[in-house]
């Protein structure tokens, strides 16, 4: 196994993770400002994902960069 699978194995175990985590806080936060579920739901929702993608990508650079400089 290379490092960068490694590495993207270990951003695919995270990512999720930090996305639920990104996704509830946004939600408790906004809930408390906001008399109907929908847009906290939203709101929510979104920072989730945008936080799974961006943890995702950053795994995938890290792989990339640490196969880079520990092949050469």
């Amino acid at each position: 196994m290379t490092i960068f699978t490694t590495v993207l194995l270990i951003g695919l175990l995270f990512s999720p993770i930090a996305g639920l985590m990104a996704f509830l806080i946004t939600y408790e936060e906004y809930k408390h400002h906001y008399s109907s579920k929908e847009i906290p739901l939203k709101e929510g929702v979104s920072a989730g994902l945008f936080t799974f993608f961006i943890f995702l990508s950053l795994s995938a650079v890290v792989g990339l960069v640490f196969s880079y400089t520990i092949n050469t």
